[in-house]
């Protein structure tokens, strides 16, 4: 008897599984053929190196400049700027998620100007941000932390006003005051939203962390990025492109971790 078979699986369960380890596998194929494409492309000549780099040529770059120390130390001074400019947007972005949720008042002042800001791309303040706080780190952190306010922001008001009024009742007819309400009630049901937000604020700093290290920098992912692009090097900017993707999806499992241990109440519709 197979292991399957011990394990008590009926044939469509079986057959279930099949499908999804070879979904699973596919979703692989398509990378896979269009790296070897690439690499196939590069080695006959069809792509020019100082066109772009063939994947060979990028992992063997990236291997030198992890070695050396170039990579590793300028990734710690882009993750210092984009964990900086969160921390001050998150942090700004929960403050006034939560008095504009929890307030008509603070409404009607915060949520306007919050409005306005939404119209404002992060990136067109470029040019005023240098002027008014020079070519050091203050405007590259100060453009990520303005980019980030608004998705945790808008999230956790929805959430706080996408709260159940059944529930609400409950929390009151069990005697709980104002503040335990939002303590025990509107926060748990408001956390799902707000997850979503914070998601949206981490890959937003990502994004804006590329043209944000444009500015004059003398370290960093970005500057890395500008000398290669004077030297013509693409296999260091493909290599710094990749280490972009890679603390956007480190980012997203993060959180998306956060939200498996945090909401671990919440029912799932979606079949394991």
């Amino acid at each position: 008897m197979t292991a399957l078979a011990i394990r008590g699986d009926t044939p469509l369960q079986r057959a279930r599984r099949r499908f999804s380890l070879a979904r699973f596998g596919g979703r692989w194929l398509s990378p896979l053929l269009l790296l070897l494409l690439w690499e196939l492309g590069s080695r006959t000549g069809l792509i020019p190196e100082r066109t772009l780099a063939a994947p060979s040529a990028v992992i063997g770059t990236l291997i030198q400049m992890v070695l050396s120390g170039e990579l590793p130390s300028n990734l710690l001074v882009s993750f210092a700027r984009v964990a900086v400019g969160l921390l001050i947007g998150v942090g700004l972005g929960l403050g006034l998620g939560l008095a504009a949720g929890l307030s008509r008042g603070a409404e009607l002042a915060i949520d306007p100007l919050m409005q306005i800001k939404r119209t404002i791309p992060a990136l067109a303040l470029t040019p005023l941000f240098i002027v008014w706080f020079g070519i050091g780190e203050t405007p590259k952190i100060a453009l990520i932390a303005f980019g980030t306010i608004f998705p945790v922001y808008l999230n956790l008001y929805a959430g706080i006003r996408g709260v159940d009024p059944r529930l609400l009742d409950a929390a009151k007819s069990f005697g709980l005051s104002r503040w335990e309400q939002v303590w025990h009630v509107v926060l748990p049901a408001a956390l799902p939203s707000l997850l979503v937000g914070l998601r949206y604020a981490l890959s937003i700093s990502i994004l804006v962390l590329v043209v944000a290290e444009q500015i004059n920098a003398s370290a960093g992912l970005g500057y890395l990025i500008n000398n290669a692009r004077d030297f013509m090097r693409t296999d260091i900017i493909v290599v710094c492109l990749m280490v972009y993707a890679i603390l956007g999806l480190g980012a997203d499992w993060l959180v998306r971790s956060l939200e498996a241990r945090a909401l671990v109440w919440r029912p799932s519709i979606v079949e394991n």
